[in-house]
């Protein structure tokens, strides 16, 4: 610095000696010294603060760096799987006209609570009807002539023939009529199991054609939710572990059980299958939102920290405990082995015990040994 102020007096004095030009020259030039001189202090500063912060004498000088602890408790721990999925139920279904034709007739309306085989609605059959009714006239023929033939042939009247003829017209017509009775259902619309119309998408004069949903029924007594599951869960999640599942729309939630795993994985998603059943959840419908916690693994005896206190170097993961030496506080490492982490927590599996004081705030600015205050 003593060198730096010469050098500036020495351009004064020869400043003084010259001319008007060299007197802006050395103006110049001693603004870009000045300069220089300010931007040294200002690093100076810089230096002298960063070297307060690193020098580990500050510490051992007798200074304490406050921090706050908690207790080390054992308590219940549990690993979850998260995975999105929604609600589905067992018998959901949009039905469907079995053979196209004009609709005639719509009994339900959505809300509508209906039984198994009820007529839901009905497609114009009046040419089906009317060949069922010429059968029907043929029938009443076939049995008065079998039942006159038959009479007779009691008696020992008529040949055998006469009357097999007259039972053969009779059954083959009876088979017919069958025959035609359940073609002409084909033209109602009925309900395959108990449930609600959810909703009716067929009017009368529109028509109708099968795989073109008609009516949806469901039935909320076998409501389940479903999920798509990453594969590398698979070794995991089996059936019969236990899940938790959260309905964000509804604010609840509900403990069930994983009762289905897809046996085979999604190649396009590279994903598996899975189900549980849910009963007894207030205004649950289909194809709602849920989130299922599936169980991973459960310890109720765990050490657990704060994921952010556990810290690592080449020698392993660590954690820093507050001791008391020498009537002093000071900070101490201790290596750790850790095993799962969820929802911020981690489990310990061994190297710490319950009732040392982990050093929860401050710890990032703590080396072992570091005298401490809380």
């Amino acid at each position: 610095m003593k060198k730096l102020i010469f050098a500036l007096s020495a351009v004064v004095v020869l400043a003084s000696c010259g001319g008007g030009s060299r007197l802006e020259e050395v103006k110049a030039e001693l603004a870009a010294k000045k300069k220089e001189v300010t931007t040294l202090n200002d690093d100076i500063k810089k230096l002298e603060m960063e070297l307060a912060k690193l020098d580990t004498g500050v510490k051992a000088s007798g200074k304490s760096t406050l921090i706050s602890v908690t207790e080390v408790k054992t308590a219940s721990f549990t690993n979850y799987i998260d995975v999105m999925g929604k609600v589905d139920a067992d018998k959901n279904a949009n039905l469907s006209a079995k053979v196209p034709g004009m609709v005639t007739r719509v009994y339900v309306t959505p809300g509508s609570n209906v039984r198994e085989g009820q007529v839901l609605a009905e497609i114009d059959n009046s040419a089906m009807s009317a060949g069922v009714e010429e059968l029907k006239q043929q029938m009443r023929f076939a049995t008065d002539l079998y039942e006159k033939q038959k009479s007779l042939w009691d008696q020992k009247i008529g040949s055998e023939v006469q009357f097999l003829s007259a039972k053969n017209n009779k059954e083959a017509l009876e088979k017919k009529l069958t025959t035609l009775n359940e073609q002409l259902d084909m033209y109602r619309i009925r309900a395959p199991f108990n449930g609600v119309v959810d909703d009716v998408f067929i009017k009368v004069g529109q028509v109708a054609a099968p795989g073109f949903p008609a009516i949806r029924l469901v039935n909320f007594s076998g409501l389940k939710v479903t999920a798509n599951l990453a594969e590398t869960y698979l070794a995991k999640v089996k059936a019969g572990n236990s899940v938790r599942v959260e309905f964000p729309d509804l604010k609840t939630s509900t403990n069930s059980t994983v009762n289905y795993v897809a046996g085979v994985v999604d190649p396009m998603t590279r994903s598996i299958k899975v189900e549980a059943s849910v009963t007894n959840i207030s205004g649950l419908k289909p194809n709602m939102i849920a989130v299922l916690k599936i169980t991973d693994y459960s310890n109720s005896n765990a050490v657990v920290v704060p994921v952010n206190t556990v810290q690592s170097n080449e020698e392993g993961s660590f954690v820093l405990v507050a001791v008391k030496e020498n009537g002093k506080m000071i900070a101490r490492k201790k290596m750790v082995s850790v095993g799962a982490t969820y929802n911020g927590m981690t489990e310990v599996k061994s190297g710490l015990q319950e009732g040392d004081q982990l050093i929860t705030t401050g710890f990032q600015e703590l080396n072992d040994g570091d005298q401490i205050a809380f």
